[in-house]
């Protein structure tokens, strides 16, 4: 495999940010790079010096005890050189994501796989007419917030809806506190709602089903044909179109990472509560703090579907995202706690969990 050799690289443009630069500095004497593709068990990063392939070393393979432990796209990992004169550079660490999308790996076992990793905006690509989908849209918002990074709609193929209007109106009932973008995907200005979200230094990706127009969409933002597009079939399943993971430079600043397979993205970490707000809103009305809205008195959430405020189907669909997610029967806070209880009983339990959630708080203000 050839290596492309760069000009210096200012890592700061591939989203080296303070903290990562701190966590850095446990690792004295080892260079900080970021993976921006893989080819099985090969990786290429990206460092000062440019591209280079790398492979994990025996000691982290070793203690890996999951697939989702592994480096993917998007990770910074410390690298024990910068150039492969005298061989492959070895990974021997991977840096603390700050954000990450993950799904069940294949076959029966509850193994996840880290599908990308250091996302800071995920556009979340439906189009205007074939693919239409609000329960889909719900689970990809579901998903989005979980994995940290920022969700934005991105609504495609506006020049083939004759309901424009309607389409907006059902789409802000699911999208509480999230923007909207409405463009063609093909015209020349189509694109430019979506470019004012890519910043220096910043990393985005494209999710959605296959056919929407998320090649379309990256290949504008590109200036160029990078990747295969194909139209939706008459069946409505579209097939994907890019074969790998791969973070791609963009030429006005800024990532993205095309990540083919997002549609199969199963719950194994869905932040429910967020991605139906309006629904824990109404429960907190409710007359008993346990109430399961299916009879009770005094139910806030039944009385809401009773007068047309809430959708009948959007509560169907979060009892059974609620269900898929294994939440059923939790309320909002009850799900905050078993998710934490998940990512921090075996490194510390509720000690790391408050430090989690303090640390967390910072950033939203």
């Amino acid at each position: 495999m050839e290596d492309r050799k760069l000009n210096k690289i200012n890592m700061k443009n591939l989203g080296y940010s303070e903290q990562f630069l701190t966590e850095a500095t446990l690792y004295k004497g080892l260079i900080i790079g970021r993976v921006i593709s893989q080819y099985k068990e090969l990786y290429k990063v990206m460092c000062e010096k440019g591209e280079l392939t790398a492979e994990i070393s025996g000691k982290l393979r070793f203690g890996i005890k999951a697939l989702s432990e592994y480096p993917t796209v998007g990770d910074f990992v410390s690298i024990d050189r910068d150039t492969n004169d005298t061989g492959n550079a070895i990974v021997h660490n991977v840096l603390t994501r700050k954000s990450a999308f993950i799904r069940k790996a294949a076959g029966t076992s509850r193994n996840e796989q880290i599908v990308a990793a250091n996302i800071d905006t995920v556009f979340i690509c439906m189009s205007l007419n074939n693919d239409f989908n609000l329960r889909r849209l719900e689970r990809y918002l579901s998903v989005s917030w979980d994995s940290g990074a920022n969700p934005v709609i991105v609504l495609t193929k506006s020049d083939l809806c004759s309901d424009l209007t309607q389409k907006l109106s059902e789409v802000n009932s699911v999208a509480i506190g999230v923007e909207v973008l409405v463009t063609t995907g093909m015209s020349e200005d189509g694109y430019l709602q979506v470019l004012k979200y890519i910043k220096d230094g910043e990393t985005v990706a494209f999710i959605g089903s296959s056919g929407v127009g998320k090649s379309t969409l990256i290949n504008r933002l590109l200036g160029q044909n990078a990747l295969a597009t194909k139209e939706l079939r008459n069946d409505d399943k579209g097939k994907h179109t890019t074969t790998r993971r791969e973070l791609i430079l963009m030429p006005t600043g800024g990532m993205v990472i095309d990540t083919p397979g997002m549609r199969e993205l199963g719950l194994e970490s869905a932040d429910i509560s967020k991605a139906f707000s309006d629904i824990d809103e109404l429960a907190a009305k409710c007359k008993f703090s346990d109430c399961t809205h299916s009879g009770e008195p005094g139910c806030a959430v039944n009385q809401a579907i009773s007068e047309g405020i809430l959708s009948a189907d959007r509560f169907e669909s979060y009892k059974k995202l609620k269900k898929e997610a294994r939440y059923e029967g939790l309320n909002s806070k009850q799900i905050e706690t078993a998710k934490l209880n998940e990512m921090f009983g075996s490194v510390g339990g509720m000690k790391n969990a408050r430090k989690f959630i303090k640390e967390k708080n910072k950033k939203r203000y």
